[in-house]
Order: structure tokens, then sequence, then C-alpha cells
């Protein structure tokens, strides 16, 4: 339960923080709010859609908002619902229809909006200049500007990192780019700019990523031809506004799925999760460990991604060797992932994941500082880690202002000797809104405070 005597998260000078109690077993059933990834680019393609887009299950989350906030300041219409369960609507301006901003388009925390918007706005015949709290300042923006030059784009950073400033289009032509790593982020950008070339728009990667835009830009009407790891575009007339339902995320499932194979005597049930199989390795890589998950698959939903419900119970997890590919798989649920395997029987051995150095958090870091904290056994390694399973004390963790940190490390507290204080938790609202009431409705003990 929630400890409702304490001190509510507020927005002030202090450190906002969880203490979490340990020895919950987790039961029951949720329903996960919807899917960052497929929320952020319902509002983009919305946006630049002919016509209405209507949208149930868009995670009102602090990121999706800044995308909404971005689309709004460039003359985009967005209604929220009125009724808590209604469905938001997007009012198109068409391909063309956007207008300059009135100033900096501030995207907060969220890197996805700062990616994918740099491919948009590298089209349009205005200029612009994005920036971002002091974390997302200090991303790599680059990996995005690079291949959108080739395109014909005039775009600035600083060092690499944000302020991305980009200036008016003169036209972009397609490109056959070859990407060096496999990364949605990258991919949809291109795609986005490529909504707006001359020519065919390919994208190559070595990897599977993340294919939520692309199934999105043939539910409003856009060719999309894949081939093997290749996707290709040619810039259409118009997207076609419809009504998209955006599942369950299953990022955000992902630390209850691990909370219930660790604790959950009577089982958890978490309902109309998004399935998408280049999401899944997350349930991959537990199901190796030992996991006990069934995925109940249910009729796709409108926008094209497939749904299930997801029944968990308590497993007996044992150490695995997760690579490249894997990590590819789960690169946001890896947080939780490691906490899985500190309660494992044996070693978890993780390489190839040195794009987690470049997440809200360098996370390879914060995940082996917060496990040291509570007395687990972990060596960081350059590209990952080695985590030998065993007891979990109390104690405090500082998620360095990682939304997916201090997630995971309230799940470890579950396990935990004794209570463990998660430091900085306020950008937990930045993908999962009511993720502490979410765990109290399973079971959870979960106190806020504001610490002076």
């Amino acid at each position: 339960m929630i400890d409702e005597q304490k001190p509510s998260v507020a927005h002030g000078d202090g450190i906002e923080s969880y203490l979490v109690e340990p020895g919950s077993s987790l039961a029951g059933e949720i329903t996960v709010p919807g899917d960052k990834s497929i929320s952020h680019r319902s509002l983009m393609f919305g946006a630049i859609a002919d016509g209405i887009t209507e949208i149930d299950g868009l995670l009102a989350s602090e990121d999706c908002l800044a995308t909404a906030a971005a689309l709004t300041a460039m003359g985009a219409k967005i209604e929220a619902p009125e009724t808590p369960g209604d469905c938001w609507r997007v009012h198109g301006v068409g391909l063309r229809g956007l207008k300059r901003p009135p100033g900096d388009l501030d995207l907060g925390n969220s890197g996805t909006s700062m990616r994918l918007l740099t491919g948009l706005l590298c089209a349009q015949g205005f200029s612009s200049t994005l920036v971002g709290d002091s974390s997302l300042m200090t991303r790599p923006m680059e990996r995005v500007a690079v291949p959108l030059r080739q395109m014909g784009a005039r775009i600035k950073t600083s060092d690499g990192r944000p302020p991305v400033m980009i200036e008016r289009s003169q036209g972009l032509v397609g490109i056959d780019y070859q990407a060096p790593v496999a990364s949605a982020q990258i991919k949809s950008a291109i795609l986005l700019a490529g909504l707006y070339a001359k020519g065919v728009t390919r994208v190559t990667e070595p990897g599977v990523s993340r294919d939520h835009t692309e199934r999105m830009l043939a539910s409003f009407g856009v060719t999309v031809v894949r081939k093997g790891m290749s996707v290709e575009i040619e810039a259409p007339g118009a997207l076609k506004a419809h009504r998209i339902a955006v599942p369950g995320d299953l990022s955000s499932a992902a630390f209850f799925i691990v909370g219930a194979c660790l604790t959950s005597d009577k089982g958890v049930t978490l309902r109309s999760v998004g399935v998408n199989p280049t999401r899944t390795g997350v349930i991959e890589i537990l199901r190796k460990m030992g996991a006990k998950i069934d995925v109940a698959t249910a009729p796709t939903a409108k926008g094209g991604e497939p749904v299930a419900d997801i029944r968990i119970a308590k497993s007996r997890l044992k150490g695995i060797n997760i690579d490249a590919s894997d990590v590819a798989l789960a690169i946001d649920e890896f947080p939780v992932l490691m906490v899985a395997a500190a309660c494992a029987e044996g070693v978890t051995r993780v390489s190839g994941a040195e794009e987690l150095r470049v997440k809200e958090s360098d996370r390879i870091r914060t995940v082996v500082d917060g496990l040291m904290a509570l007395g687990a056994k972990v060596e960081e390694k350059p590209d990952g880690m080695i985590v030998t399973g065993g007891p979990l004390n109390g104690g405090e963790v500082d998620s360095h202002g990682d939304h997916r940190i201090a997630m995971a490390f309230t799940i470890a507290a579950l396990m935990a000797g004794g209570p463990v204080r998660i430091l900085n938790t306020r950008n937990v609202a930045t993908s999962f809104p009511g993720f502490a009431e979410h765990g109290a409705r399973l079971g959870m003990t979960i106190n806020k405070e504001t610490i002076s």
C-alpha cells in the first residue's frame, strides 16, 4: 500500500524519494499505462496527417506531453480527454502545415521526442531549436544528425549534444543508409525525414530494432517496404488520419513481471499489454532464466500492434549469459533484468550493452552502484556487467534522476533484508505516472517522501 501519512512527492527543493518496505507478495491484476514509444508516434503522425486522429490509451506522461506541447507550438490542435477513458484528438495540419514555433521547443527529459522531431523538423520550411532538461542536454544527437545531413538537412549541435539547431530546409533527398547500430530512434528520424524527401529513403540495420514507426506509417496509408533488415519508403501525398489504440507499455509492465517472478504466490495478470515481437526480448530473457510467463494474445490493436494479457507466477530464476543481440531487444528493460539477475541462482554475464551508457543515466554504472549499495556481488565491465545472485540488504539507492533505475530498485526492495530508500524519483512520471499506485494495487508498500 501507499502510506498516505507520508509527504507527497512535490516539485520543491527537497529530494523526492520512495521508501519501500520489503516482503510483499504481489498478487492481482492491473492494466499498465499506454506504450510510450507508440504514444509519441501517434501524436507526431496525427499532427501531420489530414483529418482528425483519435487516440485511445495514449500515455499522458511528462515525455509524451512534451511532444504534444511541441506540436501544439507549431500549430497542431491536440485535445486531451475531458473524461478519463475517452480518446485524445489530434487535428492534423497536413504534411506541410506545421508552422515556425514562437521559441525554442523544450522537450524536458525526452530523448525520443528530440531525436524523432529532429527528423520531422529538418524537412520543414522554417528553422527551429530543440532543448531539454539538464539530463537531455548531455545526450548524444549526432547519431541522428549525421544521416539527416546526408539527406540535405542543415543541423547543428553543440559538440554533438543539444541544443539541436535546425535551419530551414532547402529540400531533402532519399538515401540508402547503412546504420552502424540497430536503433529505432535513428531509423524513425530518417523515415520521418523521408516523408518529405525526393526518391526512396531506405534504412538497413545490423540487427532488429523496434518497428513501431513502420507499423504506424502503414496504418496512416504510407507504403512501407520491408526486405530483411531494410525498410524503405517514398514520400506520400498525404497521411490519412484514423483511430489508434495504444496498448499497454511492455517496458512498464516489465517491472511488475519481474516482481511477480520473484514474489507472487498467487500470480499476477497484466491486461492488454503490447507484445510487438521487436519488444518481447524481456520476456524471452526471463523465460531463459526460468520465469513462468504465459502470454495470451488478443486481436491486433488499431494501428497494427499485437496485444496480450500476460500472466506471471513465482519462479525459480537462474543466471544466464546475455549478449548484444539480447540487449538490443530489451534495452529499456535492462535495469530491472539486472535486479532479477541479482535475485537469481548463479551468475549472469552481460556483454554488448555499451548503448546503456548514453541513456538518461549511464545505466551500467547506476545499476552497478545501486546493486552494490544493497550488498549484491556485481562487477562492472565496459560493455556490461557480471552479477552473482544472492541476498540483498536494505539501504539507500540514488537513481540519479533516471526513471527506469528508480522503478527497478523499487522492485529490488521486495527482496531486500530491510527497507530501501530510492532517491530522486520525480522523473518516474516521465514514463509511468501512477507507478507507485499500480504497485500498491498489487500489494507493495511504497511510502512517498520529500527529503530536505
